[in-house]
Parts: structure tokens; sequence; C-alpha cells
């Protein structure tokens, strides 16, 4: 199978005044097409820098980044977005959705600068929430909306441009245990349907819903280990309805 993500050496140092912060250190991965994979580490192990610069939202310092074939590692903030707005599909912890518009425009934001006509990106992005059940919801606005809603919404959005890699920080850090459990088994359901997943995460129990966790400590990978105890979505009994 091939690597969706590959980095070779990646390093990232910030300086703060005459200190230099080395983030990240030599991080070496390779991430396969359709994996399913949780960030974990503790506040300052450099999870949250990672995932900056495998969305395209940094540059390293150092060393080389493969996204999909393309080097990113030295791409201007310009080619950085396009990269990003083509390959990668986000999802928040706040959700990050526009009060005044609607679930469907929210959804169908991404698409604006795709070239499909409005009733083309409206069709793409209801289908999009219907699949993450929210087909008799399109038209109200986030407040009219429960927080496993809104995050669905979110997750609609992400899905919307079929990107090659779904991130998704802390996804379910503002919600519930039962709305946590739904969003997980659409995150589920999503890689099931062949999408690569990353989840950001501090919480065990939410890391353990991925088939391969990798720790970071003091901006080192700590440990990269495979998630035994997981039934792998290759299995044909594997299957979700999130309805």
């Amino acid at each position: 199978m091939t690597n969706v993500i590959s980095t070779r050496s990646l390093s990232k140092t910030y300086i703060m005044g005459t200190e230099k912060v080395h983030a990240l250190r030599d991080i070496t991965l390779d991430i396969k097409r359709n994996e399913y994979v949780a960030l974990m580490g503790p506040s300052g192990s450099g999870k949250s820098t990672l995932m900056n610069l495998l969305g395209c939202l940094d540059s390293p310092t150092n060393g080389d980044y493969e996204l999909n074939g393309i080097n990113v590692s030295t791409m201007d903030d310009n080619d950085l977005a396009e990269v990003r707005n083509r390959e990668i599909g986000f999802v928040f912890q706040t959700f990050n959705l526009l009060p005044r518009l609607s679930a469907l425009d929210n959804v169908a934001l991404p698409l604006v600068y795709s070239g499909l006509s409005k009733s083309k990106r409206e069709e793409q992005a209801e289908q999009v929430l219907d699949s993450v059940g929210l087909g008799d919801r399109v038209e109200h606005k986030p407040n009219e909306l429960s927080g496993g809603q809104r995050q669905r919404v979110a997750i609609a959005r992400a899905l919307v441009n079929n990107p090659a890699i779904i991130l998704a920080d802390e996804p379910t850090g503002n919600l519930d245990t039962k709305t946590s459990i739904e969003i997980m088994s659409i995150l589920e359901k999503i890689h099931a349907g062949g999408n690569t997943v990353i989840l950001v995460t501090h919480e065990p129990d939410i890391a353990e819903h991925a088939h391969r966790i990798i720790r970071l400590r003091d901006g080192l990978v700590e440990k990269d280990i495979r998630n035994q105890d997981i039934v792998l979505a290759s299995d044909p009994t594997h299957r979700y309805n999130i309805k």
C-alpha cells in the first residue's frame, strides 16, 4: 500500500527571545493510505506542532515532508493553502462553523473555489450531510444544533472535497460521552470507506479507536505501536451504521 505521508528527519524550532525551543526533533514517519492513526502525548510533547506540519498549516525548520507524493517542505503559504484545501479535511474540537450560515452553506464553503456551480456545490454538500445523518438539518444554523450535530456538520465539511486525509484535532473534546461515541463511530465509518484518518488526542479511550498509536514526548517519537485490539476495516464483518 502506498504512503500518503512520508516524513524524513522532520524538525521544528521556534525562537522565543534568546531561547531556541526544539518542538520536534528528527521525526521520520510513514503513514499508508487508509491507515487510522492516533497522535498522542502530554502537553509540550510536540503533537500539536506535528499536526500543524502534517496539515500544511506550518513548514518545518529542517527535514522533508511528502504528502500524497508532493514534497511540501519548502512550499510558500499560498502553495501550502492550495495543497491543504485539496488534500486535507480538518475536524476541530471547537467545530469552527460560521454562525450565520446554514449547515448546508457551512459544508459547501470549501467548494467555493472548485469551479462547481452553486447548485452542484449544494448538491454535493447535501449528500455529505445526509451521509453523517443530518439530511433533515441542512437549513439549520449552528446555534439551532446540538454539539454532536455541529461536529457532524464539521465532519461533513471536512469530507466534501474528498480529501486524501481527515485530520481530527481533539474531535470529542467538547462533547459528552454518548456523543463522543457517536462521533468516533462516524470517523470509523469514514476510515472503513477508504479515507486515511489521523486523530490527535490526549484521551487514551479515544486513541484506542485507532489502529496505530504514535506517542510523542519531548519532540521525539516515544512509541509507534499497532493496536491489536482493533478489528481491521478489511474484515468483511466490520460495518457501522451512523444514522
